[in-house]
């Protein structure tokens, strides 16, 4: 289990990380530079907190007023980068066995090796070195490695944020079956939303050095509680909104009053809608809008079209917003049509004018 409590002052906030983890993967998911990496850094002692504790299974790493900081040998926590960082003057045996600790003793530390050798599938390439193996095998020996530590806590640091998608969906195999054979509290850290899903039991969401919520895989894709949570769970369109009524927003940026199903808050403050949550529609009506498609792009299995509403209040439109991308970016409305469902000639596109519907169920209400 995990305790932590620090505080950190960075260049350009504040890091105050608070939380319990039990015996689960927990995901820190968060933009880059937010502060997450820089959490698990302080928790293997790489980084030293300005003040606050760190506990893990009933040990103090860390306690700034007890005057306790233990050294990161000490903590004998496993961490993994993305660069998987194996010695390169080493063997596949030796590299597994440099996690193991000087107590242990010659015996024991080759039973170790062979174990881990076996478990991941490693043996016949004991003499082999890091640069003779493919990616798949160096992976397998940094995890083998991590478990022959016998560690406390498992941390990893976005391991696959270089890697090709192929190659990624394969190795993650690789780790879904170590998460299965360590019985223990794992960090992973990672600014993809669909890892996390797969990956972790509980899920951290970090903004610019705070926690703004802890959440369930499932319920922070369908049940955000935050913006930051909102944008990181992949929802396209998320713009500030005031409260018109019970179930109304204002959306200034839109130029436009949406009807919601749920209650709307007193304090809330941003609206969202997923880009493939967007339906056509025949006309006017509630939730219903004419729009000119501003932009359409393609992928391999959808389309992309930005979205300007055409009977916007113009009172409240930014003149210059062809001028400033992110503003245009902002007043606009991001859908997705996915090509297999869709025909082809019925696929809007650049220029086209249409009415959309805005379904009041899938609307996403946040306060902070």
């Amino acid at each position: 289990m995990l305790e932590i409590d620090i505080c950190k002052k960075l260049a350009s906030f504040d890091l105050e990380i608070a939380l319990k983890v039990e015996t689960e993967t927990l995901g820190l998911l968060g933009e880059s530079g937010c502060g997450k990496s820089m959490t698990m850094r302080c928790v293997a002692g790489i980084e030293t907190p300005d003040e606050g504790k760190i506990i893990v299974n009933g040990q103090t790493y860390f306690d700034s007023a007890a005057k306790i900081n233990l050294k990161p040998q000490e903590r004998k926590t496993a961490l993994l980068f993305q660069s998987y960082m194996l010695f390169p003057h080493f063997t596949v045996e030796a590299n597994i066995a440099a996690g193991i600790g000087k107590d242990v003793s010659a015996a024991d530390r080759a039973a170790i090796v062979t174990r881990e050798l076996e478990r991941f599938s490693l043996t016949g390439l004991e003499k082999r070195y890091p640069l003779q193996l493919s990616g798949g095998q160096q992976q397998r020996v940094a995890l083998a490695r991590m478990l022959a530590a016998d560690p406390p806590i498992l941390m990893l640091d976005e391991p696959f944020s270089a890697l090709d998608s192929h190659l990624k969906s394969l190795l993650e195999q690789n780790l879904i079956s170590t998460f299965d054979i360590f019985h223990g509290t794992v960090l992973y850290v990672s600014h993809d939303i669909d890892e996390a899903v797969r990956f972790c039991d509980r899920i951290a969401v970090i903004s610019q050095g705070h926690i703004t919520e802890i959440a369930r895989p499932d319920d922070l894709v369908h049940h955000p509680q935050s913006v930051a949570g909102l944008k990181l769970s992949g929802c396209k369109n998320v713009t500030e909104v005031t409260r018109a009524g019970d179930h109304c927003v204002h959306v200034p940026r839109w130029g436009v009053d949406v009807v919601t199903e749920q209650l709307v808050p007193e304090d809330v403050k941003y609206l969202g809608i997923r880009a493939f949550y967007i339906e056509d529609a025949e006309g006017p009506g509630e939730n219903n809008f004419r729009v000119k498609v501003a932009r359409a792009s393609d992928s391999r299995f959808d389309r992309a079209l930005t979205l300007t509403f055409l009977d916007r209040d113009c009172s409240e439109a930014t003149v210059e917003a062809e001028e400033n991308e992110m503003r245009f970016l902002h007043q606009n409305l991001t859908r997705r049509v996915d090509k297999f469902v869709v025909p082809p000639t019925r696929i809007p596109g650049t220029g086209d004018e249409l009415w959309i519907h805005l379904p009041k169920e899938h609307l996403y209400l946040v306060s902070r």
